[in-house]
């Protein structure tokens, strides 16, 4: 599958990776508070855009985006390599955006949900009504998802990454994350046609 140039900026850097030494513009500056400034110029647009296609939470985008850099604030001082930074980020933002999909899911269990028609927003409006109507019906499939199976799909679909590299930001083996992904499509592809 070929990788297009936007989709590569979540591509992880491990320790020992040679792309982290090929980055030394990543690296944070040695003062936590210059690090989280110089990141948030940096990140937070990826940060927002990423967390915008796998929550569909627009009208929450901004406070997502606080969340994140806010935990970041806490940890900066922690990170040890070099080139880290994005990678470290997108891990961040994985975790919140987990976090924001499993209190939604408990709010429309005890009816405390938004619109039916939240997701409309999310799908851009020069599309095709037909394109219009086959995302809105994604995403709310989407919604339906355990949140596990959501985050796995929607890193390997949505952003494109690797299947090593969902199973590493979702916290689980190899197995388990196409475990995911597969009863994931199951559910979408049934919920779409």
């Amino acid at each position: 599958m070929n990788r297009s140039p936007q989709k590569a900026h979540l591509r992880l850097v491990t320790p020992g990776d040679p792309a982290a030494a090929e980055r030394p513009e990543d690296a944070p500056p040695a003062d936590p508070k210059a690090a989280v400034e110089d990141a948030f110029r940096r990140y937070a647009p990826l940060v927002a855009s990423l967390g915008l296609r796998i929550t569909a939470l627009r009208d929450e985008i901004d406070d997502f985006v606080q969340e994140v850099f806010l935990r970041a604030t806490r940890g900066i001082g922690a990170l040890r390599h070099q080139g880290a930074t994005k990678a470290w980020l997108v891990s961040i933002t994985i975790n919140v955006a987990r976090q924001r999909l499993r209190v939604r899911k408990l709010r429309k269990m005890v009816g405390l949900a938004s619109s039916p028609d939240e997701q409309e927003d999310i799908v851009d409006p020069a599309l095709s009504p037909e394109d219009r109507l086959l995302l809105t019906r994604m995403y709310r499939a989407l919604d339906a998802l355990p949140v596990n199976q959501r985050l796995a799909w929607s890193l390997r679909h949505i952003e494109g990454e690797r299947l090593e590299t969902v199973a590493l930001l979702c916290g689980c083996s190899l197995a388990t994350a196409k475990r995911r992904i597969v009863a994931a499509q199951k559910a979408i592809s049934e919920a779409v046609v």
